[in-house]
Order: C-alpha cells, then structure tokens, then sequence
C-alpha cells in the first residue's frame, strides 16, 4: 500500500480576510470578527391587504413570488383570504446576483394556471444597507402594479436591504442557494441551529433488603434477586445470599437519567424457581421527580416500598395489595459528571448539580469559514454532488451551520461562541453530507456520510489569539485512510482571568465525587453507553434532527473496540514516551565506557560536587528542568494539534487490518477469516503473555530474596546485608557514593564483558514459574 504523501495530510495557516475590514466608518463588526463577510440582498415578506378576488367565488388564494434573476422563492400560499400574513425572509447572496431589478409578485394559486394578482419591483441601486447592531428595518405599505406599471388593487408589506450573515433574519431566512430543496421538511434540514444536551444525572439506587415476601412455592427456600428497569436500561442484583423471605442485598444499581423525567424507575423482586424460570414476588414504580438529589457523599435517607402484585382472576388482571415491602436508598446524583464522551477529548468536566459550578474562566469563539476539495458523496442525475455541512460540539451546545446544496467549495462563514470553564477540554467539529434532501427519506433509513472530523485542544491555544488554519479531514476506510477535503475555521480563546484558569491546573479533573465514591470501570464504561444512547435519541427528536449517525460520529461510540491499527499506534506511542529514557541510558553507558573523555570527566566533577553537597541535588536537577525548558521555547509549537496519520498507524495499515477494524459487533465475516484473526489474536496474546510472564518473574525473584525458598541464596543475602548495615553505620553516606559512583563510571580498562555478581545471583534467585502447569 503507498503511502500518501505527508504534507497533503498536514495543517496549513491561512490568512483569510476576517470580519470584512472596516464598515461603516470606523465602527467594525463584533459579532462577526472570526469569519468573512458574505453580502446577502434580504427581502422580508410580512402581509397583503384588500387583495381582488380572482376566481368565480370572488376569493383568492394568495402566494408571493419573490423574484431576481434566475432564483425565485415563494411564500406559503393561504385559502380564500384577502389579507394573508406571511411573515417570511428571502436571502439572495450578493455574489451570485445577476439582475438589477427585484420582482415581488403576488399570484392567486390555481389548479391550472397561476393568475398575477400585482407586483412591486425594486432597483437594487436603490436598496439601502443594514449593519448591526442597527435596529430592523421597518417594512412598508407597496400599491400593487400591473405588468404595464399602472396601479392595481391590493398591497403588499415588505423589506429590503443589503445585510451580512449577521442580520438576525439570516438563520430562518429562504436562501437562493438553496433554491432547488422544495418542501417544509426538507428545508428546515438545511438551516443552521443550536441545540442543548439533556440534563443528565447519575441514578443511584441501592438496594438494601425485603420484607415478608410471598413466595408461590413455600416449601422450597427462595433465591431472590431484584430487577430495576428505567427506560432501555435493566440492571440486576445478585441472589440474595439470605435464602428466607426477608432476603438482603445492600447492592447499588447505577442508571443514567435525563431531564425531563419522563420515564419512571420499574423494580420487581424475582424468585428463581428454576434455571430458566423466574416468578415475580412483587413490583413497584418510582417516579423521579420528586426523588432526592444529593449534591456529596452524605448518604440520603433510605424508605421502605410497598410492593404490588397483579394476579388473575376469571382471566381478568388484577392487582393485590399485601404486606410485602422493599427497604431502598434512592438518588439522583449530582455531584458527578455523566460522561458521554471519551476521558480522553472531553468538552465539559462539571458536575451535574448547577449549584456546585464554578464561575466560567473564559470564552470559546469558533469561526466556520469554509471547505475546500470535498469528495463528491453521492450521485445526484448522474453526477457526483456533496451537500455538506458542519457540526461543532463543546459542552452541552451543539451546533449545527446551514447546509450548502451542491458544492465541492461550500462557504458557511457562521461564528458561534461557547463558555468555558476548564481549558483542558477539547471541541470537535464535524464535517457531514446531508442525505435528507430530495426526497431522500422516501428511500428508506438513509443516513448522513461522514466527511470527517477535527478536534482542539483548548490548552493548546495561546489566550486572545486568532487560529486561522485549513485542517485536513480524514476519514478511515475500509481500504485505507483518505482525504476527504480541507475545512478551514478560525479559532480564539479568549481568559476572563489568567489567574483563575492558572488556578484550575491545580484542581481534580473531574468533580469530587469521582474520587470520594468511584465509579468502577465497568460501570463507567456501561454509563457512558447509556449516556451517549440517551443523548443520541433526545437530538434526533430534536426538529429538524441531529440524527443518531452523527451525534456517535461525534461521541466517538465504538472507539473502544479492538483494533490491530490502534494498539499497534499505542505501543509506539509507549515507545516514543520511553524513547527518552532510552535516550539518557545510552548516553550514560557512552560516558561509563568514555567514549568521550572530555565528557565523562566533567560528569566525574560534577558528581563529585553533589555528592561532597548533597544539598546542591535538587536545586540542580529543578534548574536543569528549566533551562530545558526555557530552550524549547523557541520551538515551541505555533499551530494547534490535527489528526496525525502517521501516528494513528491508518496509512500504513494492512488492509485485512482494516477490514477487522470495521467489523460489526458480533462478526459478520465468513468462519475462515475469523479463524485466521483468532490465531493472529492468539500469537500476539501468547507473545504479551510471555512479557507478563517475565515481570511476574523478577517480582518473585526479589520477594524470594528473604523468603527462605532458596536457603543458600536467602542466607547469602542476609549475612551481606548485616555487613553492610554495620560499614554503612561506620562509614559516612558520602564516601559510600562516591565509591559507587567512581565504581560506575570506571574506565573500560577495568571492565569485564561477563554479567556482574549482584546480577549472576539475582537471575539465580527462584520463581514460581516451576509450579505452573
């Protein structure tokens, strides 16, 4: 497989022309400094009034046609009224003007043919400019003409104006370039939106004991286990170890719950009654509304639950009350932070509860610029088209641009801005094709494709500068990684307080309750599951959607499954951090052996020193950490980080590599194939178990030093550290180290190439090894 070459995968800076300069005056745009300015002509359609009837019955069902060039929009059209509201905007973009005139037409909708009601036209020369923060322009009162210019009954209300992407009619405005999207649906999928995650808690629910339940076989003694349901979630406990009618867990079942509530929390106590049988003992339904929420680790106050029981009578359900009763604590956690992102890039650290927030520390501005060499994704009359936009998620707001209809070089220019209150946290964006245009849903589950995705660091960020780079948007594939284009976005960080983002390098990552009640890794990782399923179905009954395929994209769901490419990118990534303690060996067996002189005497003096000044240690080693540091500096890194696919191991990966990588979960590949990864999985589990094996090794090796396992060697040991506690005693440290050292770093003159003492009677120490099987 060729490699692709590294600079068509790398990040460029760009110098675009941010904010359009100077604008009216000298006063410049503020809302819109991180994008470049896109010239709109605006046309607001508010209402018409003592509109003509035009058919028989003497009514009209009236629609505006808005008219300029080659692009026509038109108003939804209204049955049999005369004074119709429509209260719509129509967005032209200057740049694709070819017209000196604008026709408003008023048309009275028709089975066969559409009559003109009346018209107004506009010169552009005359159509003034509006600039933010300047208030709206105020639509006026137009007399209707004829096609001669001569007046006619009726008229329409309207606004024109030149504006930018920042006039507030932007985002629910008709765009022109947009014009081939017909229908309500289709084009509220391609409009910009904001969109907010659910509220998320951690459901704790610890279930402590049962009272008097009623088993149907009463001669045999129950195994009682409790099952809580919540949604898609179902988790249970053990059997109770108690095998009576009074049985006790204290277990606790954690669930992922969003507000608002709309599910309750469903338990039922189950007996056991054989191996694939379960009777139930009794149910009970919590809502959550109105449960505790607590905001440390001071336990909640525990309550005993009736429990119910629907029985059959003449084939009727129906439900008895009895005695029996469960004893839980339940809460809503809000101390901890849900997590549905990977540790690893997370955009939000705070703890669920508002109240334990503390203050932002800055402000994120995010500048979508533009794309640039998008792959076509789709075949649209024969030809390729893309009709990309962008999604951008930091914390719980996610955004999404409007979606640019048939572009390879779509331009979005939006800016939004997000709080910030931790800068370890990192922003993605993501690049998609829109597949819900043209009666794409019609087809049948069609899905948007994923274009490719960039993530920021924010740490990585200089404070108040502007980041203007075009990021490379790579995709892995089943047959390699590709270039699916460039988008190009603009990126400040701007510090409310230095001290206090200073202040929070200091301060856990996650909040308290991480680490005063930790979450096991599995229940972790099972959380975050749900979490990212919860979020995914809310966002997708957003309007339009945020769909499923693209909130996972950008959660990164899966990321965690087994990849050959990916642990080969880790072990080399473990090999690069130990690359520099490889580094300091080498260079230090090059001084033992003097391979310079020069250099291994000055190392004598200055080891001399240190140890004659023990104190002069540290103060050395601090120093030499900065000077390091502080040269460095110079090359220091000038450009946020971007996906690396050298380091990723994705262009150099096998492709059966591959093929496993986007394997589904079970597999779906025929049983040979699968044969062959299991042996494969088999050899580098064996060589993995060979290493494991050989640390275990040195460990029992160094316990058996006085565990008597080896008498000679365990007697050997003790007796010569008697003789050197009683010559440490006698003699001072400093010329112990100073004879050590001397001794380390003597000439290769006084070397043997055999293994030293110490060495040849450690490896002869025992190890448990002779009692495997």
């Amino acid at each position: 497989m060729q490699r692709p070459p590294p600079e068509d995968f790398s990040l460029k800076e760009t110098r675009p022309h941010l904010g359009g300069g100077k604008i009216s005056g000298d006063k410049l745009t503020s809302t819109y400094d991180l994008v470049e300015q896109m010239q709109y002509l605006y046309v607001r359609v508010v209402k018409a009034k003592e509109l003509p009837g035009k058919d028989l019955t003497g009514s009209c069902d009236p629609y505006v046609e808005v008219k300029l060039g080659n692009y026509k929009g038109t108003t939804r059209h209204f049955e049999k009224k005369s004074n119709p509201e429509w209260n719509q905007v129509f967005a032209f973009s200057k740049d694709r003007i070819q017209a000196s005139f604008l026709e408003a037409t008023v048309k009275d909708k028709d089975v066969v043919k559409d009559d003109m009601i009346g018209r107004v036209v506009f010169d552009l020369n005359e159509v003034p400019k509006r600039v933010p923060p300047d208030s709206p322009l105020a639509p006026q009162w137009y007399r209707l003409e004829d096609r001669k210019s001569d007046k006619v009954r009726g008229e329409l209300m309207l606004a024109v104006w030149f504006g930018t992407q920042a006039d507030e009619a932007f985002p629910e405005a008709w765009h022109s370039d947009a014009a081939t999207v017909s229908g309500t649906d289709a084009l509220a999928n391609i409009r910009s939106k904001v969109y907010l995650s659910p509220k998320l808690w951690y459901l704790r629910v610890n279930v402590i004991e049962a009272q008097d339940l009623i088993p149907g076989d009463k001669g045999r003694y129950p195994e009682v286990y409790v099952k809580a349901i919540m949604g898609n979630q179902a988790l249970r406990t053990r059997v109770s170890q108690s095998r009576t009618i009074n049985p006790m867990w204290n277990e606790d079942l954690m669930f992922v719950a969003a507000e608002p509530f709309e599910e309750p929390l469903i338990l039922s106590v189950e007996d056991r009654v054989a191996p694939n049988k379960d009777e139930v003992l009794g149910r009970c339904g919590i809502p959550l509304q109105h449960l505790d929420r607590r905001f440390d680790h001071r336990p909640v106050n525990s309550r005993w639950y009736n429990l119910e029981k629907h029985i059959m009578v003449d084939g009727e359900k129906k439900e008895t009350k009895f005695a029996s009763r469960i004893h839980m604590r339940i809460c809503l956690e809000g101390g901890y932070h849900v997590l549905d992102e990977s540790t690893h890039y997370s955009s939000d650290l705070r703890p669920t509860a508002k109240q334990l927030w503390k203050p932002n520390i800055g402000v994120l501005e995010l500048g979508i610029l533009n794309a640039t060499g998008l792959m076509p994704m789709k075949t649209k009359d024969g030809r390729g088209t893309t009709d990309a936009y962008c999604v951008a998620k930091y914390g719980q707001k996610w955004i999404r641009t409007r979606t640019i209809i048939d572009s390879f070089t779509p331009r979005w220019n939006e800016q939004y801005t997000w709080e910030v209150f931790d800068p370890c946290t990192v922003v993605t964006v993501g690049v998609f094709d829109n597949c819900h245009l043209h009666g794409a849903e019609k087809n049948g589950g069609a899905k948007d494709s994923r274009i490719g995705k960039v993530r920021i660091r924010l740490s990585t960020l200089e404070t108040d500068r502007v980041y203007t780079h075009s990021y490379p948007l790579l995709v892995l594939h089943p047959n390699g990684v590709k270039k699916m284009g460039e988008i190009h976005l603009a990126v400040r960080f701007t510090c409310s307080s230095l001290l206090n983002m200073m202040y929070m390098y200091s301060l856990p990552l996650l909040p308290k309750m991480h680490y005063i009640h930790p979450l096991t890794v599995s229940q972790l990782d099972n959380l975050r599951h749900q979490a990212t399923q919860i979020v995914s179905m809310r966002l997708t009954r957003a309007e339009p959607p945020l769909r499923k395929e693209v909130v996972e994209y950008m959660l990164d769901v899966g990321s965690h499954m087994w990849s050959m490419r990916r642990s080969k990118a880790n072990f080399f990534r473990i090999m690069g951090v130990l690359s520099g303690l490889i580094a300091v060996g080498k260079w230090f067996e090059q001084i033992c052996n003097w391979k310079n002189p020069i250099t291994t005497v000055l190392i004598h003096l200055l080891f001399i020193i240190l140890v004659l000044y023990p104190e002069l240690i540290l103060p050395t080693i601090f120093l030499y950490l900065f000077l390091i540091g502080v040269w460095y500096y110079r090359w220091r890194p000038r450009h946020p980080p971007h996906m690396d696919t050298r380091l990723s191991h994705a262009d150099s990966a096998h492709p059966d590599e591959l093929d496993e990588e986007f394997d589904t979960f079970p597999t779906s590949r025929p049983s040979d194939i699968v044969r062959m990864r299991y042996d494969r999985l088999r050899s580098i589990a064996g060589r993995i178990q060979t290493v494991v094996g050989d640390l275990a090794t040195q460990g029992e090796r160094l316990q058996s030093l006085l565990s008597w396992r080896d008498p000679r060697a365990t007697a050997l040991f003790v007796l010569f550290c008697l003789i050197a506690a009683i010559i440490l005693y006698v003699t001072p440290f400093q010329v112990v180290a100073l004879l050590i050292g001397i001794y380390v770093l003597r000439h290769p003159r006084f070397r043997y190439r055999l293994p030293s003492p110490p060495l040849n009677f450690f490896r002869r120490l025992p190890a448990r090894t002779d009692c495997m099987l």
